[in-house]
């Protein structure tokens, strides 16, 4: 299993990137490691809503001039990061 998903949802009001975790006990140090980001406005661990979902998921909220696809991109490579450096530790 991946240790983690991630998508763009397009709000109405802002669009977002969801970030699921299959181990939910990292939500806290996950959200903690993103916070770097400079485009990134806020970060909050939702509860999940839906089939087939994990209970919680990480939501980052962007800057109004930050280009989503690629935000997504830069995630999506820092957090595999991330997991590779912890399963080598």
């Amino acid at each position: 299993m991946l240790p983690f998903r991630s998508e763009i949802r397009n709000s109405p009001t802002q669009p977002t990137i969801k970030i699921f975790l299959s181990d939910e006990s990292l939500d806290a140090r996950i959200k903690k490691h993103l916070e770097h980001f400079n485009e990134i406005e806020e970060i909050e661990i939702r509860e999940s809503i839906g089939q087939n979902r994990v209970k919680e998921n990480i939501t980052v909220f962007l800057k109004d001039d930050a280009d989503i696809n690629k935000m997504k991109q830069s995630i999506d490579s820092s957090l595999w990061w991330y997991f590779e450096e912890d399963l080598v530790d």
